[in-house]
């Protein structure tokens, strides 16, 4: 097949060309963000490291580590490298611990920024000739913003519909014949949930779908492909360094292109924040390149992933990276054992289950407690007590077996797990651990 790229003379670029391209980039970062942003100039110079040690990407590794917690400490202002006349936008993270992640824009970072998403859609077989509904949340959140303008630099006809409203996200599917949908993947399984209730399989066009801002399985994918009849891509990104476009998939869906004109991708060890050889798994850790209003070097991400340079059959010449495997950060240490929620929602699905579940861990007694609230499909729903119990106890063997620890398995009744029309929330932790 003929592949297409949206700016081929980047995304093939061949390596020795993308790695000079990367190095120069990278010694003019190092000196306008050590010129321009006291708080990463003082790291530097804590570390004893002058903007001239750094040479091209082989000395990437002498530069001090940001986190999270710096973002938080130079909240707002702190890490803005131009004056605010300059800049022209915020994006924020939704803030569930401590204070809110906002990250700064001028003009030229959304075009970039604009044009990585394009990148993504033009990969997933996208073209001016489709129509790409976008229900990914808008105003802070970055999905909606960065779709929506990836749509436009493609030239698709763009639907701006943010998340929720379910009947009338189905009705302009109808209506316009959208091609491509763009959302969170448990959002895409609810619609994807609410069109086969309705029986509208056979009045929806979609082809593709672009489904990132949370984790999902290689099960849970293929159940919304079956479903809506698409082909389904990842999106990875962060709102520290742009939004989504990070990185992105292509026709093989086996990792994600990283946009490497723009970001330098590492995998670090996360306890000794030693570089680790390509093919180790351990956490990913990003330069941006161009940013101009709020550029990050040697940003800490917690997910936790492994990068390959295997050649891909569709011609990119970018690293690419698998899903995250869990985050060095959010895994779940339960009876001393470490859980990630992949793992559970492997088994679910495995099982027949639905993706709609919720994990509620307590400590009851100094002892842990790990409960999975499950929905029933409709079909179960009309099932004997007996055979609902047995498939309790099915489930709680394949989990015990998958983790290692027992879990109490409750199944409830269809839809009444509260929806989340933006990110699901999966977990629960009432522990005080902290």
């Amino acid at each position: 097949m003929e592949h297409t790229y949206y700016q081929p003379e980047y995304e093939t670029m061949p390596l020795e060309e993308l790695k000079a391209l990367q190095s120069e980039r990278l010694v003019r970062q190092v000196q306008y963000v050590y010129d321009h942003v006291e708080y990463y100039r003082k790291k530097m110079d804590e570390k004893g490291v002058k903007p001239s040690d750094v040479r091209g990407i082989e000395d990437l590794y002498k530069l001090p580590f940001l986190s999270k917690d710096d973002l938080r400490e130079a909240y707002p202002y702190g890490l803005l490298a131009r004056p605010l006349k300059d800049c022209v936008r915020i994006q924020s993270t939704s803030g569930t611990t401590g204070r809110r992640v906002v990250a700064f824009y001028t003009q030229h970072d959304i075009d970039l920024w604009e044009d990585c998403c394009a990148r993504a859609i033009v990969a997933a077989g996208g073209s001016n000739e489709d129509v790409v509904q976008v229900c990914y949340g808008y105003g802070l959140f970055t999905g909606g913003p960065g779709l929506n303008g990836g749509s436009h630099k493609v030239g698709s006809l763009t639907l701006p519909m943010s998340s929720g409203n379910t009947d009338r996200q189905i009705q302009f599917m109808q209506d316009l014949q959208s091609t491509f949908l763009c959302c969170t993947p448990s959002y895409a399984a609810y619609l994807a949930e609410s069109i086969c209730e309705r029986g509208l399989q056979d009045q929806i066009h979609l082809k593709a779908g672009i489904f990132g801002a949370e984790a999902w399985t290689e099960e849970m994918r293929h159940d919304i492909e079956q479903k809506l009849g698409i082909k389904a891509y990842d999106i990875y990104g962060l709102t520290e360094l742009s939004g989504p476009g990070v990185s992105f998939e292509c026709e093989e869906q086996k990792g994600m292109h990283i946009n490497e004109d723009h970001f330098i991708a590492e995998i670090i060890d996360p306890d000794t924040g030693e570089v680790l050889p390509e093919g180790s798994r351990g956490e990913l850790v990003f330069t941006s390149l161009t940013k101009e209003a709020f550029p990050l070097l040697r940003y800490r991400t917690r997910d936790i992933c492994v990068l390959s340079r295997k050649p891909c059959s569709c011609g990119r010449t970018f690293v690419r990276m698998t899903k995250p495997m869990g985050r060095s950060d959010d895994m779940l240490i339960i009876r001393g054992v470490n859980v990630f929620p992949s793992q559970i929602e492997t088994v679910l699905l495995n099982h027949g289950m639905t993706s709609n579940y919720q994990i509620i861990v307590d400590r009851v007694n100094n002892s842990d407690t790990l409960d999975i609230n499950v929905e029933m499909t409709p079909e179960m729903f009309t099932d004997t007590v007996s055979a609902l119990s047995e498939k309790e106890k099915d489930l709680r063997a394949a989990l015990k077996s998958m983790l290692g620890i027992v879990a109490n398995v409750h199944l409830v009744a269809p839809k009444s797990i509260e929806r989340s029309e933006g990110k699901a929330v999966r977990v629960i932790d009432r522990r005080k651990l902290y």
